[in-house]
C-alpha cells in the first residue's frame, strides 16, 4: 500500500508541474491574441484601399499587364503556404496544411505544375518530410510578423510572376492560410492573389466599370498605367501577404490558448482523479495498520490470559 501511495504522490506533483506550464501558456497565448488582433484590425484599411486603387487601374485602363491579366494557357502556379513556427496549438497547423493540399491538388486537377513557397517550420517539416521540392522558405517570424517579413516573401512571388514559364515563372499566385474569426473560430482559407481576382473591398469599385449605369469615371494615368501597375502591384501583393500573416499570427495563438486550456483542465481533472486514488489508498493503509494493532493486542491478550490460567 505505501508504494503504491508514493506512486500516486508522485504522479499528482508531476502532472501539477505540468498544469503550471499550461496555465503560463495559456495566459501568454492570451495576451499576444489581443496585439494581433490589434495588426490585424490597423492591417486591413490599407490592403482594402490598395485593392481598391489596383482594382480601378485594372478597370479603368485597357492596358494588359501581366499581373492583372489571366494567361490564356496558364502553365505553373506559385502556393504559399502559412504554418507557424512551433506547435503546441491544436489542429491550427494540420488545418493549413490541408487547405494547401486541397489547393495544391485543385491546381494539379487543372494542368497547372505547382512551386511551394513555405511560411513557418512546420508546413516546411510536413513537405520536406514527403520529400516535396519547396522552392523557398521562411521562417522565424510567425508569432510576430512585420511588414519587412511580408516584402521579403512577397519579392521572390513577384519576380517569379514576371518570368517566363520556361525560365521557372509562374502564371498564377495562390495562397493557403488562416483566417480569424473569433476567439473560438478559425478558418483555412484558400485564396488566388494574383492575377488580381476581385475582393469584397473591391466590388464596389469594380461595378463602376462593369455594371453602373450612367457615365463612367475618366482615369488619366502617369506616366502610364503600365508604370502605375508596376508601382501598385508590389505593394498590394505585400500588403495581402502581410495581412494573410497577421491573420495566421492571430489564429495560432487562439488554436494555442484553446488547447493550453484544454489541457489545463485535463491536467485538474486528472489531478483530482489521483487524489481520490491516493485518498483511498492511505485509508487502506490506515485500516490495515489498525486491524494489525488490534490482531496484536488481541494476541497479546490471549497470551497473557493462558499465562494466567
Amino acid at each position: 500500500m505505501g508504494a503504491q501511495l508514493r506512486i500516486y504522490k508522485r504522479r499528482i506533483k508531476s502532472i501539477t508541474a505540468t498544469k503550471k506550464i499550461t496555465r503560463a501558456m495559456e495566459m501568454i497565448a492570451a495576451s499576444r491574441i489581443i496585439k494581433a488582433q490589434r495588426k490585424v484590425a490597423a492591417s486591413k484599411p490599407y490592403a482594402d484601399e490598395l485593392t481598391a486603387a489596383v482594382t480601378a487601374v485594372a478597370h479603368g485602363s485597357d492596358v494588359k499587364h501581366p499581373l492583372t491579366t489571366e494567361a490564356e494557357r496558364p502553365r505553373r502556379a506559385a502556393v504559399l503556404l502559412i504554418t507557424s513556427d512551433r506547435g503546441l496549438a491544436g489542429g491550427y497547423n494540420s488545418n493549413a496544411i490541408k487547405a494547401n493540399e486541397h489547393l495544391t491538388g485543385e491546381l494539379v486537377s487543372r494542368g497547372l505544375k505547382v512551386d511551394s513557397y513555405v511560411v513557418g517550420r512546420k508546413g516546411l517539416a510536413y513537405l520536406s518530410f514527403r520529400e516535396r521540392k519547396v522552392t523557398q522558405s521562411w521562417t522565424g517570424f510567425t508569432d510576430n510578423p512585420e511588414y519587412a517579413d511580408a516584402k521579403r516573401v512577397a519579392a521572390p512571388l513577384i519576380e517569379a510572376l514576371g518570368r517566363d514559364t520556361d525560365e521557372g515563372g509562374v502564371d498564377e499566385i495562390h495562397i493557403a492560410y488562416t483566417e480569424f474569426e473569433s476567439m473560438m473560430t478559425q478558418t483555412p482559407v484558400e485564396r488566388r492573389l494574383l492575377p488580381l481576382t476581385l475582393e469584397k473591398s473591391a466590388e464596389d469599385s469594380a461595378e463602376v466599370f462593369e455594371h453602373g449605369p450612367g457615365i463612367h469615371p475618366l482615369y488619366d494615368f502617369e506616366p502610364s498605367p503600365e508604370q502605375v501597375l508596376d508601382a501598385l502591384l508590389p505593394r498590394y501583393l505585400e500588403s495581402r501577404i502581410y495581412n494573410a500573416l497577421l491573420q495566421a499570427a492571430a489564429s495560432k495563438h487562439a488554436a494555442t490558448r484553446r488547447a493550453m486550456k484544454s489541457a489545463t483542465d485535463n491536467a485538474e481533472e486528472l489531478i483530482r482523479s489521483l487524489t481520490r486514488l491516493a485518498n483511498a489508498a492511505r485509508q487502506a493503509e490506515i485500516t490495515q495498520e489498525i486491524t494489525e494493532i488490534v490482531g496484536g493486542a488481541s494476541a497479546l491478550a490471549d497470551a497473557s490470559a493462558g499465562s494466567e490460567r
